[in-house]
């Protein structure tokens, strides 16, 4: 099926944990050809709903670039309003960082995180969210350190990694050509240790089995825990 690399195989993973000076934690993460820039910046405020209690709050935002796919696309603060699509996605890395975080243990903060869409080809939710868990890591490491949070609130590891059927075939991490023939695409968003946080996943062309989708999670297990290293090594990096 593939020529490039294995079905089971994930494209090149790079992450660079010192793209951004200002930050309090960054990680431009690359899938391939797919590039994110994802930064956490801490501020020491809450969200409305959340005043006059003690517990913190992840949120996220979501957006490409005008060329980070073959043809311009307009940015969407000229047009006005956010697309379904771009709501969608931040709403997904929000939620998926928030099931790794004791909020009560981060305190009256917040911690945002952004997600720039440089380059896209295929699977941006799932490099987002995988970056953003480095960067979310690396700025609570820095709030221990300074003594500002006495306990650890990120009590595991989250990245996620997209899996289909093509031609009959089961594929792992997505490039763009593949996604848009997929007869069944699925994002997997997990923890190291394989716990399942959230699944989207829809046939395209006709129904498939149940079975289909366990040989899509197994590939997804396979993902995950190399992405968790890699992860691992860039938090010890941004240390070193």
């Amino acid at each position: 099926m593939r020529t490039n690399r294995n079905n089971n195989e994930l494209r090149p993973i790079t992450i660079d944990t010192q793209f951004n000076a200002y930050a309090e934690g960054s990680a431009l993460i690359s899938f391939g050809n797919t590039r994110v820039l994802c930064t956490a910046s801490v501020l020491e405020s809450q969200p409305p709903f959340l005043r006059g209690s003690n517990k913190g709050w992840v949120t996220a935002e979501y957006g490409m670039l005008p060329r980070a796919t073959h043809t311009r696309g307009n940015r969407e603060a000229v047009k006005g309003s956010q697309s379904g699509r771009t709501v969608e996605i931040q709403r997904l890395i929000g939620r998926s960082l928030r099931a790794v975080v004791h909020l009560e243990k981060l305190g009256p903060r917040s911690i945002h995180l952004d997600c720039d869409v440089l380059q896209a080809d295929g699977g941006t939710r799932t490099a987002a969210i995988t970056g953003c868990w480095v960067a979310l890591r690396i700025a609570v490491n820095k709030l221990l350190a300074s003594g500002k949070l006495l306990e650890d609130p990120v009590h595991d590891q989250v990245a996620a990694v997209s899996c289909g059927f093509v031609e009959d075939h089961a594929l792992l991490d997505l490039e763009y050509t593949e996604d848009s023939q997929a007869q069944m695409d699925a994002n997997f968003i997990m923890t190291a240790g394989g716990g399942i946080i959230e699944v989207q996943a829809t046939s395209e062309d006709k129904p498939l089995p149940w079975e289909s989708v366990i040989a899509l999670k197994n590939l997804a297990d396979q993902g995950i825990a190399q992405l968790a290293e890699h992860q691992k090594q860039a938090v010890q990096g941004s240390i070193a």
